[in-house]
C-alpha cells in the first residue's frame, strides 16, 4: 500500500468581513480589517473612505496542491515530516506567519521549517505562549476557529511572499520523545482541521514506520481505520488514507513492546456528564512473541455451494481459495471438504491430517457446478464431524437461497443448533446478491463467528485467503474475561473471539464507578484451561482533564459498534421499541447517523429525553406499519454488510457525508447546530439552565484558560452551548448581557505535568523582538489585509503584499 500520495484540496480564504459582510460560510474566517481601496486609481494609503475609491473584489480561494506526512519512530523517539505546496491563486502576492500547533504531550527536541528549500526563522511557543497569540488572532479576526488548540504550543514562522499563480512548498520536521500510559507508547498527529477547510479533501494520507529494540505487541489506532503490515515482531508499518473527506480528528496511534502477552487497558470516564457518569473503556489483547511456536491444533471444515449458479469465473475462484487453505495448513491441523448441491458430496468420511493436503487438491481439481442448492444437508454432515475437543473452524461459501430439501431458513438454524458442539466457529461467505442475508449472518452469529459478503466486482479467493492468514494459527480459545471488583457491561464482542498468532482483540465496553482491579483472561491451549492475572488494572474515575490520553475516542467507538449491533438485531430479530429507543439516543448523543435519524443530516438535530423518545416512538410505529424486508438482494447485502462493519469496528464511525455543516464531533462529546446555535447534545433544554458568557469577553477567555477542554466546543463559533463541570455554558453575542461570571477551578496542567508541550525552543538566532507587529502579536510582513490559510495540522495568517 502506498501510504504517501498527493493531496490536491482546497482550503478557505477570507473574504472581507466588513464589505461583504454575511459571505463568510460557517467554515471560513472572518476578518475585520478596515475596508481598503484597490491600488491603481487611488493615492497611497490611507485610502479616502467612503471616497471614488472602489473597494477590493473578493479574494480568490488558496489551494494547497498535495498534503504528505511521514513518520519514522524508532525507540519511542519520533521524527515527523510534513509536506506542502500552497498555491496562490490571486493576481497579487501575498505573506504571511505559518503558525503550526504543537501535537498535545509533544516534547519537542528540533523542529526544522524550509521554504522552497531555503531555511526559515521560527520558534516553538510554550503553551502560555501559544494561547497568548491564539487569542489575540481570535480576538482581531473575531472567529473563535483557533480555540481548539488553547491547551497546545506551537511553532512561528515568516512565510516568503507568494507571487501571483506562484507556488510556496513548506516542509515540517519535527522529533519527540513519545510518552507511554499504560503501557503503550502514543504518537499523535494534529489532524483536526475540519473547520477550516471550505471543501472536503480530496485525498489525505498518513504513513507510521514503527522501528523498535524489543518486540511490538499491539499496533492500534483508535481514531482511524488503518492498514497495518508486520514487517517482523520488530518493525510494522501503519497507512491511513482517504478521499473526499473532512479530518475532524486528529490522527493517534498507540503500541506496546515486550516479551510477554499484550494486555492494554485505555478508560475514559466523565463523572460530570449529566445523566451518563459511566465509564467507557478498551482492552486491547495480543499473543507473546514466539506464540506461534506453540501452534494449537485446529480442525478446518470447507463447505463449498457448487449449485449450477456457481458455474464460470465464481466457481473458479472458489477452487482457488480451497487449494489456499489446504496449501496453509499447520502440520497438526486436520481437514474435510464438503460440497452440495441437489446433494452433498464429502472428501472423505472423518476428519484427514494436514499430509494428506496434496490428494485434496486433485480432489478440489474435479468438482464442477451444476444442480441446486441443499444447504441444510451439506451443513449437518459437516457438522457431524466435529470434534468437541479441538477448535473446529467451519467455512461456509454459497451464492444463493436453499432450494433443495430443507428450504426454511428458521428451520436450518434450528437443526444447527441442535447439532453443533460449543467449539464450533462458523465463518459464512455469501458471494453475490442472491443470498440469505438472514440465515448467513444467524448462523455466524449463533456459532460465535462473522459473516462476509463477496460483492460482484470483488474476488472471491483474495477475500478468503486474506480471512484465513488471520485465523491460521489459533494461540487461545474460549476466551473468558473477569474484571474482579469493577462492575463492566455492554461489551463487544461478545462472545470474545478467539485469539490467533499476528493478530489482536480491541474489547470494548462500559463500566461503573471506577479503580484499580485485578483481570483474569482466562482461555483453553490445547485442551488446558490457563489463567493469566493481570494485576493493578486503573479504571479512572474522571477524565475531566482534556489531553489526558487518547480516552476521548472510546465512547464513539463503543456507541459505533453497540448501535451496529442493535441494527443487527433489528434486522435478524424484527422491531422492538427498546431497541429503537437505544438507537435513536445513542445516535443522537454520538452524532452517529442511522436508517431512524437521518434527520442528523436533513433537519435541525431535536435535543431533550421528551423528543427522542417521540421520535423512537414514531420509528417504531413504521417499522411495524412496514412489509418485512427482503433478506436477499443488493439492498439486503449492503445493509448486513455495513451494519456488520459498524458492530466490529476498529475506530470510530466517520461523520456521515453531508452531516458537516449541522453535526461536529468535538473530543468525546457531539454538537449540533440548532437555529444559529452549536448545542452540546448531552444539554438537555428542558431540565438544565445555562450559564451565559459574552463572546471575546474578558470572561470568555478566563473561562477557556480555566477549563481548557472548553476550547475545542467554543471554536465551533459565536454561538456555543458546552459542558463542563457539571454545568452549561452559552456563549452569547457581545450585545447580550451576561452577568459577571464566577470562574470555576482551573484544570491546566501546569509545565511538566502530563499534557503540557514542553517549553520554548528558539530555532533560530535571528530575533523577532525589533520586527514590527501586526494586530495579534504577530510580525508584520508589510501587507495590508490578513487573510487565512488554514492547512492540514498548521495555519499560516496570510497577507497581501502592496
Amino acid at each position: 500500500m502506498k501510504i504517501a500520495k498527493f493531496l490536491s484540496v482546497t482550503l478557505a480564504i477570507v473574504i472581507f468581513g466588513l464589505l461583504f459582510p454575511g459571505a463568510a460560510k460557517a467554515d471560513g474566517i472572518i476578518i475585520p480589517d478596515p475596508p481598503i481601496c484597490d491600488p491603481g486609481p487611488c493615492p497611497p494609503p490611507p485610502c479616502p473612505w467612503p471616497g471614488e475609491c472602489p473597494p477590493m473584489p473578493p479574494v480568490a480561494q488558496l489551494a494547497i496542491k498535495y498534503h504528505r506526512v511521514e513518520v519514522r519512530i524508532e525507540d519511542q523517539v519520533a521524527s515527523t515530516r510534513v509536506d506542502q505546496v500552497f498555491y496562490n491563486l490571486n493576481d497579487w502576492q501575498v505573506e504571511g506567519t505559518y503558525v503550526f500547533p504543537i501535537p498535545v504531550d509533544a516534547a519537542v527536541s528540533a523542529f526544522t521549517l524550509w521554504v522552497d528549500g531555503e531555511p526559515v526563522e521560527g520558534k516553538v511557543l510554550d503553551a502560555g505562549e501559544a494561547r497568548r497569540t491564539y487569542e489575540d488572532i481570535v480576538r482581531n479576526l473575531r472567529d473563535p476557529a483557533l480555540l481548539e488548540y488553547a491547551d497546545r504550543g506551537a511553532v512561528q514562522a515568516r512565510i516568503f511572499p507568494i507571487p501571483s499563480k506562484g507556488e510556496r512548498r513548506i516542509e515540517l520536521e519535527y522529533t519527540q520523545v513519545l510518552a507511554a500510559e499504560n503501557g503503550l507508547v502514543r504518537y499523535v498527529y494534529p489532524l483536526n482541521t475540519e473547520k477550516f477547510s471550505a471543501w472536503p479533501l480530496e485525498e489525505v494520507s498518513v504513513s507510521v514506520d514503527v522501528r523498535s529494540k524489543t518486540p511490538i505487541r499491539a499496533i492500534y489506532s483508535p481514531s482511524h481505520e488503518v492498514d497495518t503490515e508486520r514487517e517482523s515482531d520488530y518493525q510494522a508499518r501503519v497507512g491511513y488514507e482517504a478521499t473526499n473527506v473532512r479530518p475532524d480528528t486528529d490522527f493517534a496511534l498507540v503500541y506496546s513492546l515486550g516479551e510477554e502477552e499484550a494486555f492494554h487497558l485505555l478508560t475514559f470516564r466523565d463523572a460530570e456528564d449529566p445523566g451518563n457518569p459511566d465509564g467507557f473503556f478498551l482492552l486491547l489483547l495480543a499473543p507473546r512473541p514466539g506464540a506461534a511456536d506453540q501452534v494449537l491444533p485446529k480442525d478446518v471444515l470447507l463447505v463449498l455451494d457448487r449449485s449450477g449458479s456457481m458455474e464460470g469465473e465464481k466457481f473458479i475462484q472458489a477452487q482457488e481459495a480451497l487449494r489456499f487453505v489446504l496449501k496453509h495448513l499447520n502440520p497438526e491441523d486436520r481437514f474435510n471438504l464438503v460440497t452440495f448441491s441437489t446433494g452433498s458430496e464429502v472428501y472423505a468420511r472423518e476428519l484427514r491430517p494436514a499430509e494428506e493436503a496434496n490428494e485434496a487438491l486433485a480432489w478440489v481439481d474435479r468438482l464442477s457446478a451444476v444442480g441446486s442448492t441443499d444447504i441444510n444437508r451439506a451443513l449437518l454432515e459437516a457438522v457431524d464431524m466435529v470434534d468437541g475437543e479441538r477448535p473446529t473452524y467451519l467455512i461456509f461459501l454459497t451464492d444463493g437461497l436453499p432450494t433443495e430439501g430443507v428450504i426454511d431458513s428458521q428451520e436450518i438454524l434450528d437443526n444447527l443448533q441442535d447439532s453443533a458442539p460449543g467449539n464450533l466457529r462458523l465463518f459464512a461467505f455469501g458471494v453475490g446478491y442472491d443470498v440469505d442475508t438472514y440465515l448467513l449472518d444467524s448462523l455466524a452469529q449463533a456459532h460465535h463467528g462473522t459473516s462476509s459478503y463477496v460483492l460482484p466486482e470483488e474476488r472471491l479467493d483474495e477475500k478468503l485467503s486474506g480471512f484465513y492468514e488471520k485465523i491460521s494459527t489459533p494461540v487461545l480459545t474460549d476466551l473468558e474475561l473477569d474484571f474482579g471488583d469493577i462492575p463492566v457491561y455492554d461489551l463487544y464482542p461478545s462472545p470474545l473471539p478467539d485469539l490467533f498468532s499476528g493478530a489482536q482483540i480491541v474489547l470494548v465496553g462500559r463500566y461503573r464507578q471506577g479503580g484499580a482491579t485485578t483481570v483474569t483472561l482466562s482461555g483453553e491451549v490445547d485442551g488446558e484451561k490457563r489463567n493469566y492475572h493481570f494485576q493493578d488494572q486503573s479504571f479512572v474515575k474522571d477524565s475531566s482533564r482534556r489531553g489526558e490520553g487518547m480516552g476521548e475516542a472510546i465512547p464513539r467507538l463503543w456507541a459505533t459498534r453497540k448501535i451496529g449491533y442493535l441494527l443487527n438485531q433489528v434486522r435478524l430479530e424484527g422491531p422492538d421499541q427498546e431497541i429503537i429507543d437505544q438507537i435513536v439516543k445513542l445516535s443522537i448523543r454520538y452524532g452517529i447517523v442511522t436508517p431512524y435519524t437521518s434527520y442528523l443530516v436533513t433537519e435541525p438535530m431535536p435535543l431533550g429525553a421528551a423528543e427522542q423518545e417521540r421520535i423512537a416512538g414514531e420509528q417504531f410505529n413504521q417499522l411495524q406499519a412496514m412489509p418485512t424486508a427482503m433478506a436477499y438482494g443488493q439492498e439486503a447485502v449492503e445493509k448486513s454488510a455495513d451494519q456488520s462493519a459498524m458492530a466490529g469496528a476498529q475506530a470510530p464511525a466517520a461523520p456521515a457525508q453531508g452531516a458537516a455543516d449541522s453535526v461536529r464531533v468535538v473530543g468525546a462529546r457531539t454538537f449540533v447546530l440548532s437555529e444559529g446555535v452549536w448545542i452540546d447534545t448531552a444539554f438537555d433544554p428542558e431540565t438544565m439552565e445555562t450559564v451565559k458568557v459574552a463572546f471575546l469577553s474578558s470572561d470568555y477567555f478566563d473561562l477557556i484558560e480555566a477549563r481548557p477542554e472548553l476550547g475545542a466546543g467554543f471554536a465551533l463559533g459565536e454561538r456555543v452551548i458546552a459542558l463542563a463541570g457539571g454545568l452549561a455554558y452559552e456563549v452569547v453575542g457581545e450585545g447580550v448581557t451576561a452577568p459577571p461570571l464566577d470562574l470555576p477551578p482551573s484544570v491546566t496542567p501546569s509545565a511538566g505535568e502530563p499534557g503540557q508541550p514542553t517549553p520554548a525552543v528558539t530555532l533560530s538566532t535571528q530575533s523577532q523582538e525589533n520586527k514590527p507587529q501586526a494586530p495579534g502579536g504577530l510580525p508584520c510582513l508589510g501587507g495590508l489585509l490578513p487573510l487565512a490559510l488554514l492547512p492540514l495540522g498548521g495555519m499560516a495568517w496570510m497577507r497581501r503584499d502592496r
